[in-house]
């Protein structure tokens, strides 16, 4: 049994069902992102985890411990909210401490903790101020502290960066890696940002709909996503998807021009039967050259050390994502190419991969 056991949960309000049979296994010391669009369920499963909540039914253990209906306070559990959560009215150092006050811990033994954590999050200058007092990461910080300081068997975060500015959130996340490198904490973390899924976990449940719609790890998600939402929705800029036909047994042509295929592709192509295929390229995929699918640049986005580019083509509209300066101007002919190895083919009926 691992460090936490999901099985069958699922939780319904009245005729509403939100989860709809969660079925997860996480390891020790392991770093588990449930990430998905709002409205997905992910909240409401790290909310039955903690305790928050109970689930309609299924079970919820915590090593060997059934906690399905266990109150917070018996799951050995550290929460670190959206809001920080800290009391207005206390320093730094008493709020790391409140917890280990509240269960009666020896005041030499706090205040080991409070310097233990303090110092692993460089804050031993902030335990004399208050909350009013320190910026949305120090808050932050503190806020990691006081779960640190209890020393749990499995950390939850329940989108900790979401009220942090841009620059803020990276150092943050930078943080929040190198904390769990450190403590090897079990820890599941609930975010709606696919970046922070991507370099924070390691491994990744994709939620929509109240189900998990592929469990694993971040590189495999991103390479051999299960079905086109998981395509669609991990990656920045989107996948591109150009609905195609088949031509033959191993063959797929869209608005007359047919699409390259590897021979691996092929081959599943020919034993998956069906004749409406989605064929999806990411945009770092594609690449300017010579020749390759005509198409008219239809807007430019430079972020500094790549371009992502607009080209308007016989397919649809594409987006490429090109390391450095695009030299080429908004309404000039250009080609886009790419790999076959690099194209993804999901069933245009069921949205389920096939290669």
């Amino acid at each position: 049994m691992g460090a936490l056991s999901i099985r069958q949960v699922r939780k319904a309000y009245h005729s509403l069902e939100i989860l709809k049979g969660i079925d997860l296994e996480v390891e020790a010391g392991e770093f588990l992102i449930l990430v998905g669009p709002s409205g997905c369920g992910k909240s409401t499963l790290l909310a039955m985890i903690a305790g928050l909540d109970h689930p309609t039914s299924g079970s919820i253990h915590i090593g060997d411990h059934d906690v399905t209906h266990a109150l917070p306070k018996d799951r050995d559990i550290a929460m670190v909210f959206q809001s920080y959560a800290l009391y207005p009215n206390m320093t730094v150092a008493d709020n790391i401490g409140f917890a280990l006050e509240m269960r009666k811990v020896p005041k030499a033994e706090r205040a080991a903790a409070i310097a233990r954590v303090a110092k692993m999050l460089q804050i031993e200058h902030l335990l004399e101020r208050k909350p009013a007092a320190l910026s949305g990461g120090q808050r932050q910080r503190v806020a990691m502290g006081r779960a640190l300081a209890r020393n749990p068997k499995l950390f939850l975060f329940d989108e900790p960066l979401s009220n942090l500015d841009a620059k803020l959130r990276v150092e943050m996340r930078a943080e929040i890696k190198l904390l769990h490198q450190r403590t090897r904490t079990t820890t599941v973390y609930v975010t709606h940002d696919q970046v922070e899924a991507m370099t924070l976990g390691d491994r990744i449940a994709v939620m929509k709909d109240g189900q998990v719609q592929q469990f694993g790890a971040p590189d495999d998600i991103y390479s051999r996503p299960a079905n086109r939402f998981v395509a669609e929705f991990i990656g920045s800029p989107a996948m591109n998807f150009v609905e195609a036909s088949r031509t033959g047994a191993h063959e797929l042509q869209a608005h007359g021009l047919g699409l390259a295929l590897t021979p691996a592709q092929q081959q599943a192509l020919q034993a998956h039967g069906g004749s409406s295929i989605s064929y999806g390229l990411r945009p770092e995929a594609l690449q300017f050259a010579g020749e390759g699918l005509p198409g008219e640049l239809g807007m430019l986005e430079p972020t500094g050390p790549e371009t992502y580019a607009l080209v308007d083509t016989p397919l649809g509209r594409f987006t490429a994502r090109v390391p450095g300066k695009v030299h080429q101007r908004v309404g000039e002919r250009v080609h886009l190419a790419w790999s076959p190895e690099d194209c993804h083919l999901f069933d245009g009926q069921t949205q389920q991969r096939i290669a």
